[in-house]
């Protein structure tokens, strides 16, 4: 099975994009955040939240403006809403962090994952016909949790995952982009949103029994008490005939009986 280190791989370079706050605090180790803005080749630029622990770095030699270079994870958790419910939140978890002076590292943005599709993806065509793919990954993490990672696919990828099933493992790379909506409540009014997702370049399903590598056999056998031996031996002499009940094959237990004086003779 793929480890942490590999199904989750982030590389973005970009400039601080804001000051950094105080986010949270852990087994007594203090977590900030910002923001990094990362350059398409487009020239639109995306700003992307980010977690840093203090230990990473000195944070007071980070300026706004620094140019960055970042390698890390992207996480997911769910934060409670006033209303009750709960939003999926997305950041990017800081595992190396350094000041650079390559202005060419302002457009790198490179994240691969490997995870499960954890719901049916939903294809749908633009009003100019291009297609669109929309699908959601768990990328498994240390200590039985996950990260849920929305992805948008396009043209032949869309096309291609449009159909399968959850549950499938796969492969995907990209950039991690940010994406405004509006969102509408209840009462009328609008609110201007902010989603990110990872929008794919590079999509594989990954057959898992075609991607183990042999690395030897194990045997266990689970032995009968040293003492059961003599206690069927101890209930032969006293004209009581021991029998074993057991759920084991049948050579197992012929084995077994053999081993501790129940049979005897090989042709019982």
């Amino acid at each position: 099975m793929e480890n942490e280190l590999e199904n989750n791989i982030v590389k973005i370079g970009g400039r601080l994009a804001s000051a950094i706050e105080f986010s949270h605090e852990v087994y007594d180790e203090k977590f900030y955040k910002f923001y990094i803005e990362t350059n398409r080749l487009s020239n639109y630029s995306d700003k992307l939240p980010v977690i840093i622990s203090e230990r990473i770095i000195d944070l007071d030699s980070l300026n706004v403006g620094d140019l960055i270079h970042i390698t890390g994870q992207f996480r997911s958790y769910n934060e409670p809403t006033s209303n009750g419910k709960s939003k999926l939140v997305l950041t990017i978890f800081t595992k190396e962090i350094e000041k650079i002076d390559d202005e060419s590292m302002i457009t790198l943005n490179d994240a691969t994952f490997i995870g499960y599709i954890c719901k049916p993806p939903i294809y749908r065509k633009t009003p100019l016909g291009r297609e669109i793919t929309d699908m959601l990954i768990a990328v498994n993490r240390t200590y039985k949790k996950s990260d849920y990672i929305p992805c948008i696919l396009w043209g032949r990828n869309a096309k291609f995952c449009e159909s399968i099933k959850t549950g499938t493992m796969v492969k995907v790379n990209g950039r991690i982009q940010s994406r405004k909506y509006e969102k509408k409540h209840d009462d009328g009014t609008v609110e201007e949103k902010v989603a990110y997702e990872l929008s794919v370049s590079k999509f594989s399903v990954i057959e898992e029994e075609n991607n183990l590598i042999f690395v030897g056999l194990l045997g266990m056998i689970d032995p009968p008490r040293k003492t059961v031996k003599q206690s069927v031996e101890m209930c032969k002499i006293a004209g009581i005939k021991p029998i074993m009940i057991t759920g084991d094959s049948l050579n197992t237990a012929i084995a077994i009986a053999k081993d501790v004086g129940i049979l005897s003779n090989p042709d019982e």
